[in-house]
């Protein structure tokens, strides 16, 4: 899926300090002048329904006490800002919203992101590269659910907004993962009428919607050594839990010509990766791999996945459960079959094995390139981990 370059409005930080870039400037010199006339608090109906906009009050807003914020907060707003909740993914107001404007603090009406740094980060919560302003955001260490993280707070309302991780396609590397109960969006045609008017020349000619959608495309990867011969690629496609790291292994491999993640062995055409997550397509997150067969045999490419992947494990590998990471060959030609079922008796007779295999080999079926952030995910993030063992990859 081809998707456009994001308009970037802030850099991120070195030295300590925020570079302005493009509508960044025009962003957070507008904060100045719209101090003075921030909304109050969003809508007082359920969190996926789409806010209506508050009054404008003429000044900012103080922060109420805890009775009147139950009572202006709808409960999910409240369990969100207040008691630190989090929103089921891929089920709340924004997390697939593109429509232009500026995402507000319920409580106080500072703004606090824009249409401008919103991605698709394929988490089912509304995603940023970057606030408008860093001033209007707190960071703290979290510890809860047995792991670290960084909160991310307003700092206007001392409100709970969601997390932020390293893990961004922006410049500054930056995801700002935050719950739509905690934002009350202000769209372009709304913005001068709810005092945002200095913020417009930022979003010129983007009334309509359209927000930023991540990196830009890129072709499938081509290997390390990038040597090949004149021997026509094939391709086979593996499913053996998050694609991530078996594309990066298979990568890895001399031969390997090029390798993108997508999805395969479903129902429904074109899906997204929301839809896949939902177990109902039928889906699995698969790699397709080209190869030059005068460098790399398929049986090489068998032998690998099998090291990459628990055959006994069914519709699980490492933390990840679900039917979209069920393992599977599938196999483009009749020989690849035959070698594929081969392997696999092999394996099984070999007694190194805790089960029976489980994974399939089946006829290749439909494929579908997955979203532009899922390729080549762990070269692009080299810190972020999965269930592959790269030591497989030795001789």
């Amino acid at each position: 899926m081809t998707r456009p370059a994001p308009h970037t409005a802030l850099a991120g930080t070195a030295g300590g300090r925020t570079r302005a870039r493009g509508p960044a400037a025009v962003l957070l010199g507008a904060l100045s002048l719209a101090a003075g006339s921030f909304v109050g608090l969003g809508p007082e109906e359920d969190a996926m329904a789409e806010p209506k906009p508050a009054p404008v009050t003429g000044t900012p807003q103080l922060v109420p006490d805890d009775d009147e914020l139950r009572r202006r907060l709808t409960p999910g707003q409240y369990h969100a800002l207040r008691e630190g909740g989090t929103e089921p993914p891929f089920a709340n107001a924004y997390w697939n919203s593109k429509q232009a404007g500026l995402y507000v603090d319920p409580i106080t009406g500072t703004p606090l992101f824009s249409s401008q740094q919103k991605f698709d980060s394929g988490t089912g919560w509304p995603s940023f590269t970057a606030p408008v302003d860093p001033a209007a955001l707190r960071e703290r260490p979290d510890d809860s659910h047995g792991m670290r993280r960084i909160e991310i707070r307003a700092a206007g309302s001392d409100s709970h907004l969601g997390h932020v991780f390293d893990d961004g396609p922006g410049p500054g590397g930056r995801r700002y993962c935050i719950n739509s109960a905690a934002l009350r969006f202000v769209p372009v045609a709304r913005l001068a009428a709810e005092g945002y008017g200095a913020f417009l020349p930022a979003f010129t000619g983007q009334a309509g919607g359209g927000a930023s959608s991540g990196p830009p495309a890129s072709e499938p990867r081509a290997p390390r050594d990038g040597v090949g011969s004149t021997a026509p690629a094939q391709e086979a496609i593996f499913a053996g839990g998050c694609f991530w790291g078996i594309e990066e292994a298979f990568a890895r491999l001399p031969g390997v010509v090029a390798t993108e993640v997508g999805y395969t062995g479903g129902t429904v055409p074109e899906p997204t990766y929301a839809q896949v997550c939902t177990g109902t397509t039928g889906h699995r997150e698969a790699v397709r791999v080209r190869f030059d067969p005068a460098r790399v045999s398929f049986a090489r490419l068998v032998e690998l996945f099998w090291k990459l992947h628990d055959p006994t494990s069914r519709d699980r590998q490492g933390p990840d459960a679900g039917s979209q990471y069920g393992a599977a060959i599938y196999t483009t030609t009749a020989a690849q079959q035959a070698e594929a079922e081969r392997a696999r008796d092999a394996l099984q007779r070999s007694g190194r094995l805790r089960g029976p295999i489980v994974t399939e080999v089946l006829p290749a079926a439909p494929f579908y390139r997955a979203e532009e952030y899922h390729q080549q995910y762990l070269r692009k993030h080299p810190t972020r981990g999965c269930h592959v063992d790269f030591g497989a990859l030795d001789p």
